[in-house]
């Protein structure tokens, strides 16, 4: 059975959707996802740090669209293993663990690898958004478009641009 490794933040969870309204409430600004292509998030979300520290910011995150019946649909196929830094913000680590009990009550404990590096992590195929994380990976590589990574071309990375593209490769 294939092992497939899935990244948390910008992949089943939508981070930009809550930085952009994290930064409205503090700033008053909007910020749209159209005009943010390729750009760092910290350029965009000059609050981002602040924000991301925050108590209740992972706790919170929205579901991306898709990923619930996908996630659902993949642990059901292969061995499923949800891998998400953690480390650099530690407040993260209990509210990812809750957010995943909530969302996705059929991942067992033993699915979750909360962690610092990625580059330790083995498997068959990774979904991740950051190109850092699968740049060190060995088996197949899937990109999940963001808008930080939209304009990254890599041969070695498949993009996917949704939930729906990534049931019909695997």
């Amino acid at each position: 059975m294939k092992k497939v490794i899935v990244d948390m933040d910008g992949v089943m969870a939508d981070v930009y959707h809550q930085l952009i309204q994290f930064e409205k409430r503090d700033t008053g600004k909007e910020v749209e996802l159209n005009e943010i292509t390729g750009k760092p998030e910290l350029e965009v979300f000059p609050n981002g740090k602040k924000h991301v520290n925050e108590v209740g910011f992972f706790r919170t995150l929205p579901l991306m669209k898709g990923s619930k019946e996908a996630i659902e649909y993949l642990n059901s196929k292969y061995e499923l293993y949800i891998v998400s830094a953690g480390m650099e913000f530690p407040n993260s680590l209990r509210e990812k663990y809750d957010w995943l009990a909530e969302h996705f009550p059929f991942i067992t404990w033993e699915q979750i690898v909360l962690c610092g590096s990625k580059k330790v992590v083995a498997g068959d195929v990774m979904i991740d958004d950051y190109p850092k994380n699968l740049d060190h990976f060995s088996g197949e590589r899937l990109i999940f478009t963001q808008p930080h990574n939209e304009l990254v071309e890599n041969e070695t990375y498949r993009r996917v641009n949704s939930w729906e593209e990534i049931m019909e490769i695997l």
